[in-house]
Parts: C-alpha cells; structure tokens; sequence
C-alpha cells in the first residue's frame, strides 16, 4: 500500500509540473500569442533556441517579464541578438528577451553609463541579484528589430540556468498557440553511401519526386532500384493556423519494415551542440542551393543528444524484394504527417571509390595535407565522417596566390582547421592587408589571416577554395543628411568596407569619446544629443573607422548647437 500510494503521489507530481508552469509564465505580451519562428528551426550553423512572438507588424510593443526573478544580464550588439535581457526565475529557469528596441529608462540609463565607462557600444554585463528585480507582468523594455532580426518581433528563449540548455518554451505555450495543420514534406533525398551503395545505376544523391493528390495525401513518383547501403533525407514544415509562415518540425521519425531507424526529437538541447546541425542536414545541398534537407542518418561524428538512430539510420539493400520505408512527422500539438517510400531491392555494381590522387581523412584522427603553396591541419573532432578528400589548384601567375580547392563539394568543419597559402609576390610593407579569402559561387569571404615568412595563416570552419587577396582601402564613411543633424540632434552615418569588414569606430566630440549606435543591418551609426554631455556651443566631431586590415578613415565635422 505504501509503495502504491509512493507511485501515485510521483504520477500526480510529474502531471501538475507542466500545469504549474503554464501558469508561472504569462504571455510576454497584453495581445494574442502568434508565432514566426518556433524551437528548434534549422538556422546558418546552428538550430534555433528559441520562439518567435509576432508583434503585430511593428516595434515599440511593451515587453513584459513572464515571472518573479531578477534581470542577471544584460547585452547591446549591432548583431546576433542586439538589445537582450535575460531573467533568472526561483524555479531554475531563466527566460532571455532578444531583439528589443529599447529597455527601460532605469536599465536604459545603467546601460548607458556603462557603455561610456567602456568607451564601447557593445556590452555584455553580467548583474547581482539585487540589482534588477522584476515581479511577473513588468514592462522591461519595448519589441524591436535590433540585431540579426528581419523584421519587428521578440525573440523568447527558456533556458536551465544552471546548464545553460535552452528548452522549447511551448512546453509553457503551447496551450495559448492554435495549431491543427500537420507538417508539409518538400521533398524526399536518397543517398547511397560512397563505395558501398548505388540507385537507379548510380552512386549520387538524388531527389525523390512528390504527387500530392487532392486531399493532400503524397506519395512517391517513379521506381527506386537500389543495392548495397542506402540513407534517406527529407526537407519538411510545419504551419500553424492563422499564418503564412512556415516552422520547424518537432519529431522526425524514419521507419523501415516498421522498425524505428531514425528519430529525431528536439525538445531541449545545449548551445555546445548546437553546431552539430551541419551534421543534421545535407550541407552541401543548404551551401549551393539554400535548402536543408534533414539527413534521416547520422555520421560518426554527430553527437546530438535528441537524435536516436539504428545502425546510424543507414539500411542495406541485400535481398531482391520491395522494402518498405515511411516517414512519420509530429509538431509540438500532436499533428502528423505520414510518407511511405517503396524501394525495390535489385542486384547491380556498386560504383568504387575513385581514389585517384585523394587523400584519406579519418574523422577519429588529426588530418594534415600539404602541397605546393598550401599547408592544411585539421584537428580530431572536427570532421563527422571519413572523407577522400579530393585537392585541386587553379594556378594564376598574376595573383597572390593560386587558388585551392579543398575537396570538390563544401565540408563542414565542427570548429576550426588550420589552413596556411603561400604568397606568389609580397609586395605590401603593411603586412596586415594581406588576408585570406573564401570563393564560392563568384563571391569573396574575407577570412583574414596573420603574416609569417611570405605565409598567411588562418583558420577556416569550412573546406572550400581559398586564396589570398590584399585590403588596401580604408573604410567608406558616407554622411547621411547633414544639414538636418542639428535640428533633429541626431548624427547619422552609413559606414562600409570593400573586403575586410569594418571592424572598429569611434566618435568623439571636443576630444571626448561619445556614443554611436551601431545598426549591423543596415551600416548605420547614429549618435543622439545627450544634454548631460554635450553642452550648448560650437562643436569639433572626429569620427574614425577601421577595417578589419587596419585600414583607417576619419571624418571631421563642425556644428553649432
């Protein structure tokens, strides 16, 4: 009886936790919960961390705190996240509010202080307890577009404050958000393994055709022979009611012959996984084509914690007879969608590796290469599978350097390798201009690099074609309406860079540093009179840009306030 009673109190425990806190956290706005992104998403490197609140279209919607706690941090950057406050909460759990237009005029007023104190427009400050305390339902600042946001709207994360992982913060909204419309799949990929798989006579990746009947049922166009080890991939939405936008979706699930081979059920992961995504889609293909197709497998590397696989998801073709595989899909709400492939098990040559001047890396191990012009290190645990690494130049007399292309198609690198090209002709006496740079698809990346004996070293997180060029002009600094910055008190300028990137600014006023906002989007730096520092009068201004070479520009200006 007592281990009867135990077990019911654990159950009724384990149901009201989720009751309890659904009710801990309010909407962190006084209107209706739309969404335009939700947890989980596959983003540029990374899976999303949070969700999206609409905010009807525009910025300067009050932003409330959720719960009880205190404001623990604080940041301000032209990028990533741009104005965020993060607050932790007594249940263990702290809930971050990114993309803010403003805070308000109390931390407003803190933040600025310290970012005079360090002469720094970007700031990352951590706060004591004390501090910042909110109570549930405090307005703390205003919905905003700040940062690497495209468009008005919060950015809401739930993180474990002790772990630092974040969790899918439906778990506290779903019941607000209506959703019945299950997944949509795109499109279905087939891969045979390289050396050890073939379909339809060939050892490339393919798409699998789509037939979406009336009532919305699809199904696979045309015959699928293969042989030997094969894998799948899928490129899926979600959607919700009431909105054109599209989601990630919650669970993937690949089944073969009804056995569980492949699932993927992402409800809470840590930001040191996070990079692990260019290892969960179809690299490559996101690379070249901007689509990100889900790999129904996983490679040897890959240490996600949300992912489960059987024999990595990878299935053998080896008796002559129709297997049958199905795609089953789930959102957050329990909708789901469904996908069955036919594949038609027939004997034929599986295509061997070409191994004709490749060079052999084992994921397990540190990998070197090296070749006229070009020195390659890539340190164990940054590959997620073995690769024959297929190396190429394009010499080019007149450059700096030739052109390398480390293997034939984009591979994603965890974190760094180490890459070192060789300069055909040093002739700048400042050798920070030199840099190395990423080609692909016609386009430069600055990679940057240092100089050491007619070498530049740098590291990449990508193998690619690399070269080296050379910024030798300084940053462009463009004055947007001048006459009008008096009578606005506002100074506006457009800041740009042909190569490296702008790296530093500063303005001054009268030989004191003053603060420019920085919008990464858009180039622009503005700095709004400050009566507390800037007294009536006549005024000197230097602004001076740097590029990511050290390349310098100034700007002079005076004005009568």
């Amino acid at each position: 009886m007592r281990l009867y009673i135990t077990n019911c109190l654990l159950f009724l425990l384990i149901i009201c936790i989720p009751v309890k806190a659904q009710e801990e956290f309010r909407n962190p706005f006084n209107f209706p919960i739309v969404l335009s992104g939700s947890f989980g998403e596959l983003r540029p490197n990374h899976f999303h961390s949070g969700i999206d609140f609409k905010t009807q279209g525009v910025e300067g919607k009050p932003v409330h705190a959720v719960s009880d706690g205190h404001i623990s941090r604080i940041g301000v950057s032209p990028w990533g996240y741009g104005n965020v406050l993060y607050i932790s909460h007594p249940n263990g759990t702290t809930t971050v509010y990114a993309h803010l237009q403003n805070f308000v005029p109390n931390i407003e007023e803190y933040v600025r202080m310290k970012q005079y104190e360090n002469e720094s427009f970007t700031i990352n400050l951590n706060l004591t307890v004390e501090m910042f305390p909110v109570k549930r339902g405090d307005v703390i600042g205003l919905g905003g577009n700040s940062g690497n946001s495209g468009g008005p709207h919060l950015h809401f994360e739930v993180r474990d404050t002790k772990t630092e992982e974040v969790i899918d913060p439906l778990i506290y909204y779903g019941n607000r958000v209506e959703d019945t419309t299950p997944p949509r799949i795109h499109s279905v990929m087939i891969y045979p393994i390289e050396g050890e798989g073939v379909v339809n006579g060939s050892n490339k990746a393919r798409e699998l055709k789509l037939i979406t009947a009336k009532n919305g049922r699809q199904t696979i166009s045309g015959k699928i022979e293969a042989w030997g080890e094969v894998a799948l991939g899928i490129k899926t939405f979600d959607a919700m009611n009431g909105t054109s936008n599209i989601y990630g979706v919650k669970e993937v699930v690949l089944k073969k012959d009804s056995v569980d081979i492949f699932r993927s059920d992402i409800e809470r992961f840590s930001f040191g996984e996070t990079r692990y995504l260019n290892s969960y889609i179809d690299y490559a293909e996101w690379r070249n084509n901007n689509s990100q197709v889900i790999k129904a497998f996983t490679e040897n590397g890959n240490r996600l914690n949300f992912v489960e696989t059987r024999d990595r998801g990878i299935f053998n073709i080896d008796e002559e007879r129709t297997y049958h595989l199905s795609f089953h899909l789930k959102d957050f709400h329990g909708n789901t969608r469904q996908l069955s492939v036919w594949i038609d098990g027939k004997k034929q040559d599986v295509p061997a590796i070409d191994t004709t001047g490749v060079t052999f890396f084992r994921w397990i191990s540190d990998n070197r290469f090296g070749a006229r012009g070009i020195r390659l290190s890539v340190p164990r645990g940054n590959l997620y599978s073995d690769l024959y690494m297929r190396y190429s130049v394009r010499e080019d007399s007149t450059a700096l350097s030739a052109t390398h292309t480390l293997h034939d198609k984009l591979v994603p690198l965890h974190e760094n390798a180490q890459l070192s090209l060789h300069l055909q002709y040093d002739t700048l006496e400042n050798k920070a201009q030199y840099g190395i740079v990423q080609r692909h698809r016609g386009r430069r990346t600055w990679i940057g690099g240092t100089y050491n004996n007619r070498w530049i070293n740098a590291n990449i997180r990508e193998l690619g074609s690399y070269a080296i060029a050379a910024d030798v002009n300084p940053p462009l600094i463009t004055p947007i309406n001048p006459a009008t910055w008096v009578k606005n008190r506002k100074i506006v300028f457009r800041l740009s860079d042909d190569l490296s990137g702008v790296s530093t600014y500063r303005g001054e006023i009268d030989g004191q540093y003053v603060l420019f906002e920085y919008d990464g989007k858009k180039g622009l730096i503005s700095y709004t009179f400050d009566p507390e520092r800037l007294t009536r009068g006549k005024h000197d201004l230097l602004l001076t840009v740097t590029d990511a070479c050290g390349n310098k520009s100034e700007y002079t200006h005076t004005f009568t306030w």
